[in-house]
């Protein structure tokens, strides 16, 4: 016999079912950031310390920031402006730095500036340009294909990942990390029924992760494992829904299969940008 009690849980079990929401991911830290970084756009971690920087037309530097968030010291990029920086990215050696935002699809200067980790390597900071060799129109467009937030690093090379409003897809084009200039080579494309705003890479877990949003108004979580530049169209795509609110989530950091790190920038419902902590 079936009580309405139990036609209760059973419904409850098909929301729960049916609904994007997973219901096992947690904000376990939520710290609010400095004024200063008030358009937080990317997030790196160097000598235990995170690394952001702020985007559109702020200053060209990078802040180092404690566990809370807190900044512990500005580091100025000398030769380099910020156009549009949208995400950071690292290697053993050095910090690449994605001035790469092209919200109107008419810029043709787009750069990744690389710098050394260490603040007193007197080695001076190069430059990466490189273009979309598919696009031949750069006409204001605000449906752009060839816009772009986030990049990461994998192996000799770094890998752009657009944020393609048209279709709702990334596409992920390859640049070496040699100073130049390129034509980015495009190897691929992932599903991701939104819009990608950052990207991060786990060579030990062979983790990637993105951030994306559908209508700006909530962001997700996107997770492949066993990620491989060469197996692209195999890609197995887990999607979470960031229990936030309305905010705009530009920038993550993998700490282990279950938990990361990510920033969001200052909106008026939140009142301060964030540095938050996930776990799955």
């Amino acid at each position: 016999m079936i009580t309405k009690f139990n036609l209760k849980i059973s419904l409850l079990f098909l929301i729960l079912v049916h609904s994007n929401k997973i219901c096992s991911q947690k904000i376990l830290f939520d710290f609010s950031l400095s004024k200063t970084i008030e358009e937080t756009s990317g997030l790196e971690i160097v000598d235990d310390m995170f690394v952001t920087h702020n985007d559109s037309g702020g200053e060209a530097s990078l802040y180092y920031l404690s566990k809370k968030g807190e900044i512990k010291y500005k580091r100025k990029i000398s030769s380099a402006k910020n156009k549009d920086w949208e995400d950071i990215t690292r290697d053993d050696k050095y910090i690449y730095i994605a001035d790469m935002g092209n919200n109107f699809n008419n810029r043709k200067n787009l750069k990744i500036y690389k710098i050394p980790i260490d603040k007193n390597n007197k080695e001076k900071n190069q430059t990466i340009y490189f273009n979309y060799p598919e696009q031949d129109s750069f006409k204001i467009n605000r449906n752009t294909i060839y816009d772009a937030e986030g990049l990461i690093s994998i192996g000799k090379n770094l890998v752009v990942f657009t944020k393609n409003r048209e279709k709702k897809i990334t596409e992920l084009y390859l640049i070496p990390k040699k100073p130049g200039s390129y034509n980015a080579k495009k190897i691929g494309k992932l599903d991701v029924n939104s819009i990608v705003t950052g990207a991060d890479y786990n060579e030990n877990y062979k983790m990637l992760a993105l951030t994306s949003t559908k209508k700006f108004n909530k962001y997700y979580l996107i997770t492949i494992n066993d990620f491989s530049l060469k197996k692209i169209d195999e890609s197995s795509m887990n999607t979470y829904e960031i229990p936030i609110g309305k905010t705009q989530v530009e920038a993550i950091k993998i700490i282990d299969n279950n938990n990361f790190w990510i920033t969001s920038e200052d909106e008026k419902s939140s009142k301060s940008a964030r540095l938050l902590k996930l776990k799955l």
